[in-house]
């Protein structure tokens, strides 16, 4: 006989793994127990030596799919002779360590639950198992028992508790597990239907063009129908989103390739458990009119829905409650961030019920609590060939709380707060880090108390109490001003593109030196300029400014970057254009350029991104912008694939991308006629060339063979395709970010991992 104590570490509770385990356990007649503490999962089996063996191969090639085991540590203790397996209560006191699972989208057994009459839980928005539903946005603490998760305050029928103390039951030690007896109910205002008469009332007023708010897993949604664009275009007028895209949710794979062209690939990280929305090219004949044929096969999309975009971002539903509501309305759904612009998600009801009220007809909500509010995540699939690969943009729901490993251990707690735009926060101990979840861009009270919540929020979860705050060099951020507000601790200033070259390094374990790409619209630079455009040579402990786009003028500041036409002036003024300039009138174009000449309010920057806003107003396609990034978007989406010309772009001795003769070309060509199509191609091909160029000699001189691609210009996927494919023959290996963004909500990983590694170094 042979006992052994297994330490289990890992995503493994909220997962189903205890109940894995009993049934393991109880299958090769082992005696012994399991429990979920503060660290994780820790278990004692006792039998035949054989059958323990048995048991700890299969531990991980068996365990249940929302588990994700790190590590199983066994040690033989001496045997007890004791019969039975058990399942012990969770013992509370220690610091805790354990992995929070993310939420994770129904599953297919509870789906044919949810749609199957007969059953007891037949139409009931809150079905779930072990392998499926809220996990994050619903836990208040570790270990994940029912006690510490909102759905404390709902007690267990005798069914449901029966199916929570049965091994044989898949919802057998489920913590979210209901019905329509004792679980939440839903709600629709105004008047006073609950449970499925809700659902109904607010599946007729979708039908009827009207806007409905919806609570779902981490916030409110806003939903319309996507082929109506009155209502498409009052939500955008009540939300003050004017031109931004609205994702739309479609019932499922088939429906969303009616809308969108996509790759296998694509595919599986549409119908994945994490739900993302995924950013795929239109199909030719999307948006529709309404009344064709293919409008009425449910291929229609208002254009109203992502206007001036080549793109659609497309999602399935994840929840029960999101389920049913595409099954009963039977068409594509706009659904979006329940907030007006510029506002954090809202996801307490009462405070849902007050903002929402200008916007949304009427309110579906249920009475289950969202301790966490997340917004969906967002990505697109990078790669000319197959296999392509995810590129996140967002990362919340879906994502976090999944740790990342450091590069370089933490020996003191951190707290990393990231930057402005894109804003999370990142907590770390030890070799682990957790990035929270995406809460905005950080220019508001609003959004600040977010952040602050959020950080509150996974100091306790995680056990993390910091002794270390990183923070971004501009002194004006809220986020550096919340760092340096923290008492008792240490202060850590991190020079923000080094921040994103380090983040994509400690991502892929790399602690040696590469040469970074790190395109962005604006970072404070070391030598207080606006840097965006920046060829690096660093590790995780510090970096060298080996070269830089050519340096303009950003006239009237921030002005510049919400009206793209003020660039196109101090880029053509600078190339020497001796032609008209752009601007609303020629009046404003002289006092613009007279701010360029002069440098009145005007900062010297080498923004990458300002330098596509420039070409973007070069070419007609965007003048103001009303998002950020959006006229980069835009010019990106005019890209003609069948061009095959580049613009000059020259490199210069000290690593300078002199763009200058490629805006000149720029506007010759669209003086002489060319196409948005042609002029996007022929630039995306000249700033590629040249980053390839720039980079191999940069690698050369220093005789490192590893090129970072990062920062928020690199979210463009033919640039990314581009410079990658060049840099890969020139024999250098290509890093980019895969588990966060490229753009600033990468930041605070990045932080996290120099803040840690400076402390050994």
């Amino acid at each position: 006989m042979r006992r052994v104590r297994a330490r289990v570490e890992g995503t493994v509770q909220g997962v189903g793994f205890r109940p894995f385990v009993y049934r393991l356990a109880s299958e090769l007649d082992l005696a012994g127990f399991v429990l979920n503490d503060e660290r994780g999962v820790l278990l004692e089996v006792e039998g035949r030596e054989s059958a323990v063996d048995g048991f700890l191969r299969r531990l991980s090639e068996e365990a249940p799919p929302l588990a994700a085991i790190e590590a199983v540590r066994p040690h033989d203790v001496a045997p007890a002779g004791e019969r039975g397996f058990r399942i012990l209560a969770s013992p509370h006191g220690g610091e805790p360590a354990a992995l929070v699972s993310p939420d994770s989208a129904t599953c297919e057994d509870c789906l044919a639950e949810l749609f199957d009459p007969s059953d007891r839980r037949s139409r009931y928005p809150f079905i779930n198992c072990t392998n499926c539903g809220p996990r994050f946005t619903i836990v208040r603490g570790v270990p994940y028992d029912r006690p510490l998760t909102t759905m404390a305050g709902f007690e267990l029928c005798p069914r449901c508790a029966a199916e929570y103390a049965d091994p044989a039951d898949r919802r057998f030690h489920a913590q979210p597990n209901a019905c329509p007896e004792c679980g939440p109910t839903l709600r629709l205002l105004p008047g006073d239907a609950c449970g499925d008469d809700a659902l109904r009332g607010a599946v007729a007023a979708l039908r009827e063009g009207r806007i409905v708010a919806v609570k779902g897993v981490g916030g409110y949604h806003l939903a319309c129908l996507a082929d109506d664009e009155p209502a498409v275009a009052a939500l955008r007028a009540r939300k003050h989103r004017e031109d931004k895209p609205f994702a739309v949710m479609v019932r499922d794979v088939a429906a969303a390739r009616e809308l969108v062209s996509l790759t296998e690939e694509e595919a599986a990280l549409l119908s994945g458990r994490d739900r993302p929305i995924v950013l795929a090219p239109r199909r030719a004949g999307a948006p529709l009119a309404p009344g064709s044929a293919a409008a009425a096969a449910g291929r229609a999309v208002a254009r109203s829905v992502a206007p001036r975009s080549a793109d659609l971002g497309v999602l399935l539903p994840y929840s029960p409650l999101h389920h049913l509501l595409i099954a009963d309305v039977g068409a594509p759904l706009v659904m979006t961030s329940g907030n007006v612009s510029d506002e954090p998600i809202a996801y307490e009801d009462a405070d849902a019920l007050e903002r929402l009220a200008g916007i949304a007809d009427l309110v579906l909500f249920h009475d289950r609590p969202i301790h966490t509010r997340t917004d969906d995540s967002v990505l697109r699939a990078i790669g000319s060939h197959p296999p392509r690969r995810p590129l996140l943009m967002r990362r919340s729901r879906g994502f976090v709380p999944d740790s990342l490993a450091l590069a370089a251990p933490a020996a003191r707690h951190v707290l990393a707060c990231g930057a402005e735009l894109k804003s999370t926060f990142c907590v770390a101990k030890g070799e682990r880090a957790w990035v929270g979840h995406h809460i905005g861009d950080l220019k508001t009270f609003e959004v600040l108390q977010a952040f602050e919540a959020g950080v509150e929020h996974f100091e306790r979860l995680f056990a993390v109490v910091p002794e270390v705050v990183a923070h971004d060099e501009h002194p004006d951020y809220l986020s550096t001003r919340y760092a340096l507000a923290r008492e008792g601790v240490e202060t850590v200033a991190v020079q923000h593109h080094h921040a994103h070259l380090a983040a994509c390094l400690a991502e892929h374990g790399e602690t040696g030196r590469a040469v970074g790409a790190i395109y962005d619209g604006t970072g404070y630079g070391s030598d207080g300029t606006v840097w965006g455009g920046e060829l690096l040579v660093g590790d995780l402990q510090g970096f060298e400014r080996a070269g830089h786009l050519w340096p303009v003028r950003l006239p009237g500041g921030d002005r510049a970057v919400r009206q793209p036409w003020r660039m196109a002036v101090a880029w053509l003024l600078e190339a020497g254009w001796d032609g008209p300039l752009p601007g609303p009138d020629p009046q404003r174009a002289d006092q613009v350029a007279e701010l360029v000449r002069t440098g009145v309010s005007s900062p010297v920057t080498t923004s990458m991104g300002r330098l596509f806003d420039a070409v973007a107003a070069l070419c007609g396609l965007r003048s103001e912008v009303s998002y950020e990034g959006q006229a980069a978007v835009e010019l990106e989406a005019a890209v003609d694939p069948g061009e095959r010309g580049a613009y000059e772009l020259p490199v210069g001795a000290r690593g300078v991308l002199d763009a200058r003769p490629a805006v000149l070309a720029v506007a010759r060509d669209v003086a002489h006629g060319a196409g948005p199509g042609v002029v996007a191609a022929r630039f995306h091909a000249a700033v590629a060339g040249a980053t390839a160029e720039a980079c191999a000699g940069v690698a050369s001189r220093a005789g490192l063979g590893t090129v970072v691609l990062s920062g928020g210009v690199f979210q463009n996927r033919v640039l990314l395709a581009a410079t990658a494919s060049a840099l890969e023959e020139r024999g250098l290996r290509v890093l980019v970010p895969e588990r966060l963004p490229p753009n600033d909500g990468g930041v605070s990983y990045g932080q996290a991992a120099i803040a840690a590694a400076r402390q050994g170094g």
